[in-house]
């Protein structure tokens, strides 16, 4: 850890404000598209499984605002020099930042496996709350566009930075499942799973109770999104056989979250998300709803209503992702939850500053605990003289590089979007959480007869059984065909 106080106080001081360096290095005029044709589903999946493995909770303080450099053109176009983006510090961990011994930890309040905890609930009243009680399967309203995800009547806690009422918003087995539509189609999509999955299971096994079902059909689909997770979507973002093969269950492999997997690495799909939510037609054309800007996505499940998953899914897999760097969609960068003045907030400022809050160590120190050389000079993370040009200008020292910042603007490693220390950082995170899940569908023998079934799953065959989508997406959805279409 790199606290200023080498025990919880935020690092940071004598490096360059979050919102400078965002502008600065940050901002994504004239971007384009990936060259190695990733769909957005490689950031919406990303997404939909870090929902199932992190969750970080903070004060609700606003104990460590960002400052708003004066004049900034979307926060402060007056110049008042009032402006600040809100931030909390993350709530520390009971017992930890007594001293340099014992240094300030966070919590994750979710458990680190891939178990399905996004569709389940993480806990007891959560998750009695989204099942049905009737032959093992979640609750579900119909609509003309099929089986929806229940609006969150009962109150319980989601995440509701637009302050919309509460049963305006839908319950799924996150908080966050709100936060935009192509996390909530990706939810919607396994919550029918589920239930398709329970109902074959009792047309195979009618003597097995409600309880039963639900447990075995849970099972499964937990088991479908770690074979998607690992043999389709880390492949296509770290490139072919980027992890060792499984051996089988290690006990003594630790499967914690770490800290720079979360609060730096992880956060790569920041960089990778469009701007735009594409809603296709099954023709290829847009729906006569139209496309949409993120902004006008954020907390809205009620535009599910136009067209359905369908749209959506089509869109996250037929249209090529931003590229995987330092630039971010102003979407999130100025928009976050809101126009600039309505709660708008910078994603890029915020993820810089919660590195800080967490004590981060800068970017050189994590690439030489990952096994790499320091770098020395700007030059030497990157090809692309005008981002040398801007981190030199904004950082001057590379020993002050904020991690995040770093990992984002590394070159690409082979075959990989991402460079070669987030791609070390990610290798060795799922390697862990693979290998030392007791429970991973490798290992567990209940599932013994359907492993080589699971190994050949792809998410293009849940979407096909699950919706009214065919052959109009590729077999492989997480890479892209289409650019893009004219601006919504």
């Amino acid at each position: 850890v790199d606290y200023a106080d080498l025990t919880g106080a935020p690092s940071g001081a004598d490096r360059p404000n979050p919102r400078v360096i965002s502008n600065n290095v940050m901002a994504d005029q004239s971007r384009g598209r990936e060259a190695a044709k990733r769909s957005d589903m490689v950031w919406a999946w990303g997404q939909f499984i870090d929902h199932d493995i992190t969750s970080t909770p903070n004060s609700g303080a606003m104990d460590w605002n960002i400052a708003v450099p004066l004049g900034d053109p979307a926060f402060d176009p007056k110049r008042e020099g009032k402006a600040m983006i809100p931030f909390s510090r993350s709530s520390a961990a009971a017992g930890t930042g007594t001293g340099p011994d014992n240094p300030r930890q966070q919590i994750n309040a979710i458990t680190p496996w891939l178990d399905g905890s996004m569709i389940y609930g993480s806990d007891a009243v959560r998750a009695a709350a989204l099942r049905s009680f009737e032959g093992g399967k979640l609750r579900v309203v119909e609509s003309e566009h099929g089986p929806m995800l229940c609006p969150n009547t009962l109150g319980l806690p989601n995440d509701n930075p637009t302050h919309k009422p509460a049963d305006g918003l839908l319950l799924a087995g996150d908080t966050r499942a709100n936060e935009n539509l192509a996390l909530l189609s990706l939810q919607t999509l396994f919550v029918r799973e589920h239930n398709r999955v329970a109902d074959e299971l009792a047309r195979q096994h009618p003597e097995l109770d409600d309880q039963q079902l639900y447990l075995q059909a849970r099972r499964q689909v937990g088991a479908e999104i770690a074979a998607i997770t690992y043999n389709e979507f880390l492949p296509a973002l770290l490139g072919p056989n980027a992890l060792p093969a499984y051996a089988g269950y290690r006990p003594e492999v630790d499967g914690r979250i770490s800290n720079e997997f979360a609060t730096a690495a992880y956060r790569l799909g920041h960089s990778q998300i469009d701007p735009i939510v594409w809603r296709d037609a099954a023709d290829g054309g847009a729906i006569p709803e139209k496309d949409l800007p993120l902004v006008a996505t954020y907390f809205s499940p009620e535009r599910l209503a136009e067209g359905g998953l369908e749209p959506l899914l089509r869109g996250l897999t037929r249209f090529i992702q931003e590229p995987t760097d330092e630039k971010i969609t102003s979407q999130v960068r100025n928009m976050l939850f809101g126009r600039p003045g309505q709660g708008g907030m910078d994603l890029a400022a915020i993820n810089i500053q919660r590195g800080r809050d967490h004590g981060l160590p800068n970017y050189n120190a994590m690439r030489q605990a990952y096994g790499f050389e320091p770098i020395t000079s700007f030059s030497q993370l990157s090809s692309d003289p005008v981002k040398v040009g801007k981190l030199t200008y904004t950082y001057g020292d590379v020993d002050k590089l904020d991690a995040w910042v770093g990992l984002l603007a590394e070159d690409p490693a082979p075959e990989a979007a991402v460079g070669p220390t987030l791609k070390a950082i990610l290798v060795d995170q799922f390697t862990r959480l693979r290998d030392g899940d007791r429970f991973w569908y490798g290992n567990d023998p209940g599932l013994a007869d359907q492993r080589e079934a699971l190994d050949g799953l792809g998410l293009a065959e849940v979407i096909r059984r699950n919706t009214q989508i065919g052959d109009e997406i590729d077999d492989s959805p997480f890479f892209g065909e289409k650019f893009i279409r004219s601006k919504p």
